[in-house]
């Protein structure tokens, strides 16, 4: 007598549901997670097409690029672009006085976030509030809209066309938004630590230095990558309150470059790729720290 087919199992007595077999519900989950991988692959393809096409145009020659095309595999590699932007674009000097704002900008940037945060975070005081929503309301402001003024006060302070003076709005514009970042992770690490310390005698600044600042490194990573990120690629502040070519950071240089050379693309990409270097290299120095402050708090 041939075998029925087996019929579905019925779940708990009287619920009326039939259970989904395991190797169904395992079929499901694979296509899912392989629809997953392909639309974020092909999202990932999309985002990272037009960097690579930059990059390897960068190693092309302008003959190559004339005859095959920019969306073309280059019959040789050749530094040639690269030796040309470096000399005869001027991204050599450009990237020196991206450091030589940068630098300064940023450190000043976070030493003064970083104490304004503590205090507003870590100690009761009248108006905290009022004061990091006062500093967080500049940057509401459209930055147009301060272009005139700020060139006029420059020229009154005899700073216009200085390192001085771009240094200065960095800092004085960015202030607020990253104290309010490091307001929020330090105003979470817990009171007992900072009790115990004056507890042991620890005075303010050594609770600062010694426990508050080493526990805030992942905040103080991710927004140091971020102001660096800001401050090397600006360029309305650049071309604003600078004139000589020869203070000119690296945004403004491509810009120019892409005045002087407009149909040389090798030339460009390989400008392009110069500039994007150091900031690259700030996010891959503080990678591990966005992974811990990712993971900060996930573990009791």
């Amino acid at each position: 007598m041939a075998a029925s087919p087996a019929a579905p199992v019925v779940g708990a007595a009287g619920s009326g549901r039939v259970s989904v077999p395991r190797e169904s519900r395992n079929r499901r989950k694979l296509a899912g997670t392989i629809g997953y991988h392909a639309v974020a692959g092909g999202i990932s393809l999309l985002w990272f097409a037009p960097l690579a096409i930059v990059a390897v145009t960068s190693f092309r020659t302008f003959d190559d690029v004339a005859a095959n095309g920019i969306v073309s595999w280059p019959d040789r590699l050749w530094l040639g672009s690269y030796a040309g932007a470096w000399t005869d674009g001027g991204m050599r000097g450009a990237l020196v006085d991206s450091f030589i704002i940068t630098i300064p900008a940023v450190l000043l940037s976070m030493i003064l976030s970083a104490v304004a945060a503590f205090g507003l975070s870590r100690y009761r005081m009248p108006f905290r509030r009022t004061i990091l929503l006062i500093m967080l309301s500049g940057n509401l402001l459209p930055p147009q809209t301060l272009i005139v003024p700020l060139n006029k006060i420059s020229e009154a302070l005899g700073v216009f066309d200085t390192y001085y003076a771009v240094i200065a709005i960095h800092i004085s514009f960015g202030l607020g938004f990253y104290t309010f970042l490091l307001y929020g992770f330090m105003r979470a690490l817990p009171a007992e630590i900072q009790q115990a310390a004056v507890i042991d005698g620890a005075s303010t600044l050594q609770i600062f230095w010694r426990i508050i600042l080493p526990l805030s490194r992942p905040a103080l990573a991710a927004t140091t990558a971020l102001a660096f990120t800001f401050i090397f690629n600006d360029l309305l502040w650049s071309i604003t309150l600078l004139r000589s070519q020869d203070l000119m950071p690296v945004t403004p240089t491509l810009l120019g470059l892409q005045g002087s050379y407009i149909s040389d693309y090798t030339l460009l990409a390989a400008g392009t790729v110069i500039a994007a270097v150091p900031t690259l290299a700030v996010f891959l120095m503080f990678q591990r720290y966005f992974v811990d402050g990712i993971t900060v708090g996930a573990v009791k």
